[in-house]
């Protein structure tokens, strides 16, 4: 059931922040839909950060794909809210039976693929049977479980060997997207699903356009096109977003707030997210073998400081954020305390380290200046190796040649990284391991939960990584629009509420 978690550079600032941190509230608040007239037939333009190097939701890595194709285009039995929340979808309604071993799902009449064509029970079967069989496809293994799929009728039921606690979840994702059997559609560059909205067209290297889907199954999209437009740079997007081009920018930097804001058509909203800034210690090379010395590490690194650069907000010191299942507050494990540090160096008998961090160079420089600073203050010189995306998946992800990496991590619900030893984080804990087995096979989600607390307590008491901020989704909202999301929007973009108002 281990899978890899999607790596996104999608909230990169070029500017030199990063994504921020998670707030509990909005500065400012969105504009509500009572407090604008929509227009049925406006066209948003909403600024993204990353662009996807191809549209096969089916085999190409990265949440830039997730952002804007699930939930718009392409849809699964299940739905997740923004607030992370399982909800109906293609299937009208769901029941699980209590021994966790059969799901059944009442299929939708009436729904649509954007060419027409209807979709049938068996289109579900064949779609779901395709990615248990395809080790190729992303989150393959996430149906490890299911023995078997099978139709009758509008009625579809699923069949596990053992439970699976996160089986529904999935289902929400990747592994659930219902595609049209036979179709011969080239998913690399075009789509055919049964969202609110059809993949218009794509522009490489500038923007990809949906339009509203007028034979939708559910409630019509409120704008007639979205136009979403990639501008990796911020102080790009922010002139443009003056300059009248854009009504949103997500993946915005909180510290121009005052900017974008000052003539009233734009509001910041900062929402909570999954994102993960995470500093990987690579355990198998000494000296960060010996947990003294990562405990060292952690305690040198002065959170809040990071948080108060960024703009926006929230420390997180172990591996599942405050949205996730089996979240605990684990700051106490390695608070901001540089004396420590030196004690835990000295006792491990550990002077004048030098270690490298290996970070891709989209990241900007906030959060890497901070960290050498810190680590100076302890005795421990940080060199700062900045690389291009492609070269950090070779010499990290894949070959964990590296002393200390950044990366922001934005899928929801993937601690079971930390329980797989080949992930690149190098961390092996036969105990975790044993947890999060135990956790996926419980039978109710408390249980679940609350083995994944234990699970992540260890993992950050054994320091196996810093978790150096929560991040937030920050989006400049235009107030000529509304029904935006503004949590977890670096993950999903569910676009199916905004409304634009006329003129």
């Amino acid at each position: 059931m281990l899978r890899r978690s999607a790596l996104l550079a999608a909230g990169l600032l070029a500017s030199g922040a990063l994504l921020l941190s998670a707030c509990t509230s909005s500065p400012t608040p969105a504009p509500s839909a009572t407090e604008i007239t929509p227009d049925p037939d406006a066209v948003a333009n909403i600024r993204l950060v990353l662009e996807p190097s191809n549209l096969d939701i089916r085999e190409t890595a990265g949440a830039a794909l997730d952002q804007i194709l699930i939930d718009n285009v392409y849809q699964g039995l299940v739905a997740r809210t923004p607030d992370q929340k399982i909800v109906p979808s293609l299937a009208s309604e769901f029941e699980i039976s209590p021994d966790r071993l059969t799901y059944t799902f009442t299929l939708r009449e009436g729904v649509l693929f954007h060419n027409g064509d209807e979709l049938s029970a068996e289109d579900v079967v064949w779609s779901l049977e395709q990615v248990k069989k395809n080790a190729t496809y992303r989150d393959s293994a996430r149906l490890a479980a299911v023995e078997d799929i099978q139709a009758d009728g509008q009625t579809i039921t699923l069949t596990l060997s053992e439970p699976d606690s996160t089986l529904l979840w999935n289902l929400t994702g990747r592994a659930g997207l219902v595609l049209e059997k036979g179709d011969k559609t080239d998913r690399k560059t075009a789509a055919n699903g049964t969202g609110p909205f059809t993949l218009a067209s794509w522009k490489q290297g500038d923007s990809i356009t949906l339009a509203r889907n007028d034979d939708y199954w559910g409630t019509k999209a409120g704008v007639a096109e979205v136009v979403l437009s990639y501008v990796p740079d911020t102080q790009a997007a922010l002139s443009g977003a003056l300059a009248g081009q854009f009504d949103a920018l997500t993946g915005f930097d909180a510290t121009l707030t005052d900017k974008i804001e000052a003539n009233g058509d734009f509001a910041v909203v900062v929402g909570k997210s999954t994102d993960k800034g995470t500093l990987a210690f690579n355990s198998t090379k000494a000296p960060l073998d010996d947990v003294r010395v990562r405990k060292a590490i952690r305690q040198a690194i002065d959170h809040d400081a990071i948080i108060t650069a960024l703009g926006a907000g929230q420390t997180q010191y172990g591996p599942i954020p405050e949205l996730d299942p089996g979240f605990e507050d684990l700051s106490a494990v390695a608070p901001f305390d540089p004396e420590a540090s030196r004690a835990l160096l000295a006792e491990a008998g550990v002077s004048d380290l030098t270690l490298t961090l290996t970070i891709y160079s989209g990241y900007g420089t906030t959060v890497s200046q901070i960290l050498v600073s810190n680590l100076n203050d302890v005795g421990i010189t940080l060199k700062v190796n900045q690389v291009e995306f492609p070269t950090w998946v070779n010499d990290v992800y894949v070959n964990k040649d590296y002393d200390l990496s950044f990366v922001l991590h934005t899928e929801a619900r993937d601690f079971e990284n930390w329980a797989n030893p080949d992930y690149y984080f190098t961390y092996d804990n036969p105990e975790v391991q044993r947890l999060y087995a135990e956790s996926i096979a419980a039978t109710d989600d408390a249980t679940a939960a609350d083995l994944l607390k234990q699970a992540a307590r260890i993992v950050s008491e054994d320091h196996a990584a810093d978790w150096v901020y929560n991040g937030a989704s920050v989006v400049a909202v235009g107030t000529n629009i509304s029904g935006l999301p503004s949590v977890n929007v670096n993950e999903r973009l569910n676009l199916s509420e905004l409304v634009k108002s006329k003129g």
